[in-house]
């Protein structure tokens, strides 16, 4: 049986038979707190005589209805679909049902704000979820015009693809909103928000005179903290960037930008509709990164809605292309329309780094990857999709030039407007721009896995000068492909202040095993090179001895912050092969990292100085070099710029850090006042982080964690409450969270993300130990009962990464060669953190071997 599954097969069988003209589909969302009523007609044409299904997730059928027949729901409906039988050529269908509220963020999410008890509703439904709110033909190819009719609470806004129309009374307590029908788009990006959201309006004109309006909308309880004018100005930019790039006007009549709760991802690109996390929301302080990220996700989705809306794939397989489109032309718009000018720099810190690490487990997969069904496209929805994608795409758009670039993307859009496409479509229209042939590129840049390491290969003479230098290149054995790349080599030297400055550059286009550079002949070696300079590529790099000498020294001297952050990937990239000592790496971030100026690069620094000093560093000296660590983390902390970026930062990673009394007390004295530092402000979240390190630290517990709750009676105070009550470091504590939401089913998607993230928080990893067999031994169940977000939530969230055993490695091991059988994404879950482990387990052996 399919299940809620849907293969490729069957999707291209359904849409040789029928075409889809139109859906009406009336929403009743006042009904009861559970379920919502949903009468769909849909009128498509079809081969007459065939038979196909209509895909739903109800929670009843009252009625199914084709061309005037009654069709028995008992007998047509099972398994996620509805079957229709003897087709006509013209066809018109209509399904009355009651359909589920969710609490997962897929389908109709359903939230209820702890701070004034107001509901709010949004949908989310990539990849599979639109049947969860309608009956609907669930492929991207089979688009319609979609026309929303909704009943809901008089006093909400209700916000959908098209403009809203005005709301017709029902009764006292409700209204009717009729929505015009939108042009023809896929199932998945079609939506509706509702609830008694805030509102605030803009509008901008559009390259074919058009007036867009512009709505931002947020919950009432968070809409204090909104600031629309930044996010008006930033969507303006970013209407200007790519009109003018793409030559074709925004497709669509108007755009809102709705800030939602509860949700599983950064943003959707919904027609017209674009949902948002309200992490992007800013109740307290963030890190500028976040700052910068809420720009490059608003353009990103911006980006969207020519690329994926306008014209979207025709099946799953193409999603990478979606989202590496959109991840690319997000970050160059970024770089080039906005404040945010270093945002190539954010990208190497922030997607390149996601990329390296997830090409490199045993779940990699070719960037175009063999989407079967459904599950497969949940399976490699990854940084494969987005970060690798995005990387190879900037790659491709030096390696055509600018100016083809756009022209192609240009034509693209003007050729398939409204319709749906394959990956070839997009590059013939870029060969045809460039005159470059894209098939060679395509096949060994888009169809193969793995990423390469290049490393430089040279002599010199007595004067320091290169008599020969060679780029070499490698590939993991088991995918040996060796690809075409763009780059740069950078000589950089010391200057007279000590600064580490480019002093030549040579350009060039690096193939095969082993790459002459005859332009770097007679060339002074200086006292850094650095491949891949200005990161037009797509690989690992190595240093030479001297070269890592130099960094090691001069790290944070390097002038330009691109080259910066390339050197210390690289030594990051090394330490997790362990050919570089972990505790090395621990110390060379503790004396470079303080004058770091960019936010996002400085965020990375860290969290890889907290995985290395926690999982790499070898057991007999981990609490010698934690502890350190932390004192050194406070030092920096206390000596940054009052107010700065760098001090928020280091004063959040030092709370994470702090175990010994000494640590812990300076940690309440920041959290209760008794020690300040000047410029810095603990405002609630920041509040809530020193919490869970007293928490952790054994230092506070249930009584803090109620007070701090009482005074942010919110939904992140709930979060950060599950958060810190699954950090109580005490056997009971520990089992109360996991029943929390392992054992027991119905937390909200939030609620469980927290509770992971807390239990994972202790300075005893004795605690968790004993919840190494339960996790393995309740997979299948976890996996069998609840939704796909959530199960993987879970099963990726408990996994026991913190205990670094092989204890660990043995049970994973073991369960995946006796279940050979389970479902394939269930599967490599637990395959990456068993290479996640197995490679820390291995780092920390090198780090103990060069003791």
């Amino acid at each position: 049986m399919p299940g809620e599954n849907l293969t490729r097969a069957e999707a291209q069988e359904r849409s040789g038979l029928i075409a889809v003209d139109h859906y009406d589909i009336k929403l009743d969302l006042t009904v009861s707190e559970e379920i919502f009523r949903c009468i769909t007609t849909v009128t498509f044409s079809a081969t007459a005589g065939a038979s196909t299904f209509i895909d739903a997730i109800a929670s009843e059928v009252h009625a199914v209805t084709l061309n005037g027949r009654e069709l028995d729901p008992a007998e047509v409906y099972a398994d996620s679909r509805i079957h229709l039988p003897g087709l006509e050529a013209t066809n018109t269908l209509v399904i009355d049902a009651n359909m589920f509220f969710m609490n997962t963020g897929e389908g109709l999410h359903r939230f209820v704000d702890p701070a004034d008890g107001e509901v709010y509703l949004y949908s989310q439904f990539e990849v599979p979820d639109a049947r969860r709110m309608y009956p609907c033909f669930e492929q991207p190819d089979l688009k319609a015009t979609f026309a929303f009719t909704v009943t809901a609470p008089k006093h909400w806004q209700v916000v959908s693809n098209q403009p809203t129309p005005e709301p017709q009374p029902v009764d006292e307590t409700s209204a009717t909103w009729a929505f015009p029908a939108t042009p023809r788009i896929s199932t998945y990006i079609t939506a509706l928000v509702a609830g008694p959201y805030v509102e605030y309006r803009d509008e901008l004109t559009s390259i074919d005179g058009r007036t867009i309006p512009l709505g931002v909308f947020v919950r009432s309880s968070l809409a204090q903290y909104m600031d629309p004018e930044n996010i008006f100005t930033t969507t303006k930019q970013g209407f200007e960037y790519f009109e003018s790039h793409f030559g074709v006007p925004y497709p669509f009549e108007k755009y809102d930008q709705l800030f939602v709760p509860e949700y599983n991802m950064g943003a959707m690109e919904n027609a017209g509709c674009v949902t948002f996390t309200e992490n992007y929301v800013f109740r307290s302080r963030v890190p500028d990164a976040v700052r910068e990220r809420r720009v490059v996700t608003i353009l990103h989705e911006l980006g969207h809605m020519w690329f994926g809306d306008l014209v979207t794939m025709r099946w799953w397989n193409d999603l990478w292309l979606n989202e590496s489109f959109a991840e690319f032309i997000s970050t160059i718009a970024t770089a080039e329309a906005t404040e945010w000018q270093n945002n190539w720099v954010t990208f190497l810190a922030s997607e390149k780094t996601w990329a390296y690490r997830q090409d490199q487990l045993p779940s990699t997969h070719p960037i175009v990857a063999e989407i079967r069904d459904l599950d497969d496209v949940l399976v490699n929805f990854d940084g494969i999709t987005y970060a690798k994608g995005g990387s190879v795409l900037k790659q491709l758009f030096f390696w055509v030039g600018r100016e083809a670039f756009f022209k192609g993307v240009g034509e693209y859009f003007k050729k398939h407007a409204w319709g749906n496409t394959e990956l070839n479509d997009l590059l013939s229209e870029l060969e045809a721009a460039s005159g470059r042939d894209l098939q060679d590129w395509s096949a060994k840049w888009l169809q193969t896995a793995g990423v390469n390491t290049l490393r430089p290969v040279f002599e010199v003479d007595a004067e320091g000068r290169f008599t020969s230098f060679g780029i070499s290149q490698s590939a993991p054995q088991d995918y040996p492909t060796l690809r075409p790349h763009r780059l740069a080599v950078g000589i950089y030297a010391l200057d007279d202040s000590e600064q580490l400055v480019r002093v030549h550059k040579v350009e060039l286009d690096v193939d095969g095993e082993f790459t002459e550079v005859p332009e770097l002949v007679g060339q002074l070696r200086g006292d850094l090179i650095l491949l891949n300079d200005e990161d037009l590529a797509y690989a690992k790099i190595r240093l030479d001895e001297q070269s890592l000498e130099t960094a090691k020294r001069h790290a944070s001297r390097i002038t330009d912050p691109l080259a910066r952050g390339l050197v210390l990937g690289s030594i990051w990239d090394a330490t997790r092969d362990g050919e570089f000592r972990a505790r090395d790496f621990v110390r060379l971030l503790l004396e470079h990292i303080a004058p770091e100026t960019e936010s996002t690069t400085r965020r990375q620094l860290l969290g890889q100085l907290t995985t290395t000093a926690n999982r790499y560093v070898c057991d007999e000296d981990r609490d010698e070099v934690l502890d350190v660590v932390a004192d050194e983390l406070l030092v920096l902390a206390t000596e940054a710029e009052h107010g700065s970026d760098a001090q928020f930062a280091f004063v959040r990673t030092f709370a994470e850090f702090a175990r010994t009394d000494v640590q812990l007390q300076a940690v309440s004295d920041l959290f209760t006042g008794t020690r300040t530092l000047p410029g810095l402000d603990i405002d609630t979240d920041l509040g809530w982080e020193l919490l869970f390190s007293l928490v952790s630290g054994g230092r506070a517990g249930e009584a803090e964690i109620a007070a701090r709750l009482e005074e942010d009676r919110t939904s992140d105070g709930e979060r950060s409450a599950a958060h810190a009550r699954a950090a109580i470091p005490t056997a009971a504590g520990k089992q109360a969270a996991w029943d929390s939401v392992w054992t027991t089913a119905g937390a909200a998607n939030e609620i469980v993300r927290a509770t992971f993230a807390g239990f994972w928080k202790t300075h005893d990893t004795d605690l968790l130990k004993p919840f190494i067999a339960p996790y393995f031994d309740g997979l299948l169940s976890i996996w069998e009962s609840r939704s796909f977000h959530i199960a993987e939530y879970l099963v990726e969230g408990f996994f026991p990464r913190a205990i670094v055993s092989q204890e660990v490695v043995d049970a994973a091991s073991a369960w995946l060669e006796q279940h050979q059988d389970a479902p394939d994404a269930l599967r490599r879950l637990i395959a990456e953190g068993l290479d996640d482990t197995a490679r820390a387990l291995y780092v920390k052996q090198r780090d103990a071997d060069q003791s």
